[in-house]
């Protein structure tokens, strides 16, 4: 019994990190900075260790592998719209962003549709995203807590936030044609074949 807890503890961080977007995106549009960072620190650590423990309990499951991802792609959407709503970022860095994310769910979707099943795996450029998309929303954050970050931190942040969602987007979509039109090919060469 205690073995099968231990088993859904990494999941069940997962689904309260999920579960803690509302509570940062209210924090924000209320601008109470000092909640939402302390907020977005629970998010993280939560982020951390059920990475930790789904690999130190041999716990890494599908529905771990599916969650993960919604639930930093929904915190990283909260933080963002919230931002922009505050005017704390134009609304088109939101926009850069959510449009990012959503070029690729309808690539997968067309794909899964058009071409077949297909497993999905992020990319070293993906992580890279994600990783600065999460620093710079602490940053900002921080910046409405601490005065004393200097304003370019913030701007130099926005311009790395909008290469690495072009880049990774970018490789996201040149990586899945490819994949779309090799598997094309195959198909067509399978059907050409005489039985």
């Amino acid at each position: 019994m205690a073995g099968t807890v231990l088993q859904q503890l990494p999941n069940s961080l997962t689904f309260l990190r999920l579960l803690l977007a509302a509570p940062l995106g209210l924090c924000i549009l209320r601008e109470a900075y000092v909640m939402a960072l302390l907020v977005g620190l629970a998010a993280g650590i939560t982020d951390a260790l059920d990475g930790l423990l789904a690999r130190k309990l041999q716990a890494v499951s599908r529905v771990g592998a599916i969650l993960d991802p919604i639930a930093d792609k929904t915190l990283i959407t909260v933080c963002f719209v919230c931002f922009a709503a505050v005017g704390l970022l134009p609304w088109y860095i939101a926009a850069i962003v959510i449009t990012r994310d959503v070029v690729i769910v309808a690539g997968a979707i067309s794909y899964r549709l058009l071409i077949g099943p297909f497993e999905f795996a992020a990319t070293t450029l993906s992580k890279a995203n994600m990783f600065v998309q999460i620093l710079f929303c602490l940053l900002v954050l921080v910046a409405q807590v601490v005065p004393e970050v200097p304003a370019w931190s913030v701007t130099a942040g926005t311009l790395l936030v909008i290469f690495f969602a072009a880049a990774s987007g970018s490789d996201y979509v040149l990586n899945w044609t490819i994949r779309a039109l090799q598997a094309s090919k195959r198909t067509r060469q399978t059907s050409q074949r005489p039985d």
